[in-house]
């Protein structure tokens, strides 16, 4: 994708340049520049240290030192507001979409943005991410956001019913929605493929706000409204947003 926006690039600087020969030398020489740094650009391998090094030398001069305060304060500890839920998926970072700052948000990431139910054998990772998040760090807001495109929930749309799987992970971790994929294969049949998953896209996030509630950490919280349950859901194709409540009709034992 990288290289076909520098040929793009330079085609059009290219044509500029013929199309526009009455511009004055000094522009059209800077404009060969440019032509020429593209396609030296374009020409090289792709270099992971190099990336990085070129991201945190621009985050250390643009956001570390010119927020020094921040950082700071950042180095005695941790206080954020929400505990997100995201997905993987390279296209969908909750601090670029939210705008979350360093220390607004404590973040767990998988395939799918899914939460399983309370089990200290099996999902004790995510049961330790939000056992800390919630004891701990004493968040006062979870908030799981599903996205539009979602690998996973096809993935998951795409499970027969035999419930056969030819994967090592993915399969078994998605089937944490099944319940999703249910109720949109009963409600939505009349849809078409692409259309039942941005269905199911939503669905599985209920499904994971349900699942919430069977950490007895999280349901005192929610009994106790200090702490809230939301889930959401980004379309990038669209570039919205969208939030939501359940009302699961909580009582105390």
């Amino acid at each position: 994708m990288a290289t076909d926006s520098c040929e793009e690039a330079i085609a059009g600087l290219k044509n500029l340049l013929s199309d526009k020969g009455h511009l004055e030398g000094v522009a059209a020489a800077k404009i060969k520049q440019l032509t020429a740094e593209l396609e030296a650009a374009a020409a090289k391998p792709f270099d992971a240290v190099e990336r990085m090094k070129k991201g945190f030398t621009h985050f250390k001069k643009e956001k570390f030192a010119k927020n020094s305060v921040l950082y700071g304060e950042l180095a005695k500890g941790q206080s954020p507001k929400f505990l997100v839920f995201a997905c993987s998926d390279s296209r969908v970072c909750p601090s670029h979409i939210l705008d979350f700052q360093p220390g607004e948000a404590f973040m767990v990431r998988n395939i799918a943005n899914m939460v399983p139910p309370y089990d200290q054998t099996k999902y004790s990772g995510i049961g330790a991410a939000i056992e800390y998040a919630v004891l701990h760090l004493k968040v006062e807001n979870i908030l799981v956001i599903g996205h539009s495109c979602c690998g996973g929930i096809k993935g998951l749309m795409s499970i027969p019913d035999d419930g056969t799987t030819t994967s090592d992970f993915i399969e078994n971790w998605v089937k944490i929605c099944l319940p999703a994929k249910a109720k949109v294969k009963a409600e939505c049949s009349s849809l078409d493929f692409a259309e039942q998953c941005t269905n199911c896209e939503k669905e599985a996030v209920n499904v994971s706000l349900g699942n919430l509630l069977t950490y007895p950490f999280v349901r005192e919280g929610v009994l106790k409204k200090t702490l809230s349950i939301k889930g959401g859901h980004y379309d990038f194709v669209k570039g919205s947003f969208e939030t939501w409540n359940l009302d699961f009709g909580l009582s105390p034992c």
